[in-house]
């Protein structure tokens, strides 16, 4: 990494990039996870999406993030997280950027501060978000030390505007839940070209998280 040294390696990028988890492992349990036809499917997207790493993001970041995701493209999603960042967040320690704003800033930012930023329909919900994670209401971190999948999911979709894709999403990348399997219009083209039925997520068990990401991957671009 530029500018880091090995220490930052082992207390940062270790972990964030998830280098200390065996990939090969993983590989050959979700390609031999389902029925004949499927395990061919698995390695298939497997190959084609070997490199993948799901990042050990920061809870709050990934919430927010995926909150404004909705219904969005990436270069507007771009644009609104780099807009929240410059009015709202600190400044970085080398002083060349700004880091993302934490809920409590946007919590007392407000609605109207918000949507000012062209987040549009996405402000009551960031707004919501903000408030409930500053307050307590919604514990990031009990939800991190909650092994119970389902009641995750429940926490975060009391959050005004988060349904099912985006605590999965949430989950998956900020939570570490890697049993979090994500539904968008993507993987219904997944299911619908290359499964009979499903597949059943839950059959990855512990790595569907990742299983979705190669699937996804192999659909997003024709790998």
């Amino acid at each position: 990494m530029i500018g880091s040294d090995e220490r930052d390696f082992f207390d940062i990028w270790l972990s964030y990039l998830s280098l200390d988890v065996d990939y090969d492992e993983i590989d050959r349990a979700v390609t031999t996870a389902l029925d004949p036809d499927g395990c061919a499917v698995m390695r298939r997207a497997a190959e084609a999406g070997r490199g993948i790493r799901i990042l050990r993001q920061d809870p709050w970041e990934a919430l927010c993030s995926f909150i404004v995701s909705q219904n969005n493209n990436i270069p507007r999603i771009k644009k609104i997280i780099a807009a929240l960042c410059e009015r709202y967040g600190e400044a970085t320690e080398d002083g060349l950027g700004r880091a993302f704003p934490t809920a409590n800033a946007l919590a007392d930012a407000g609605e109207e501060a918000i949507f000012a930023l062209r987040t549009g329909f996405r402000a009551r919900y960031i707004t919501d978000a903000a408030r409930r994670v500053a307050s307590g209401e919604t514990d990031l971190g009990a939800i991190l030390r909650e092994p119970d999948f389902s009641a995750c999911e429940r926490e975060l979709m009391k959050i005004c505007g988060v349904g099912p894709k985006v605590a999965d999403c949430a989950l998956l990348f900020g939570f570490g839940k890697t049993e979090a399997y994500p539904v968008d219009v993507w993987m219904k083209k997944v299911a619908a070209r290359h499964f009979a039925s499903g597949p059943d997520p839950t059959l990855f068990g512990k790595y569907a998280g990742i299983a979705q990401q190669y699937l996804f991957y192999m659909e997003r671009y024709g790998a």
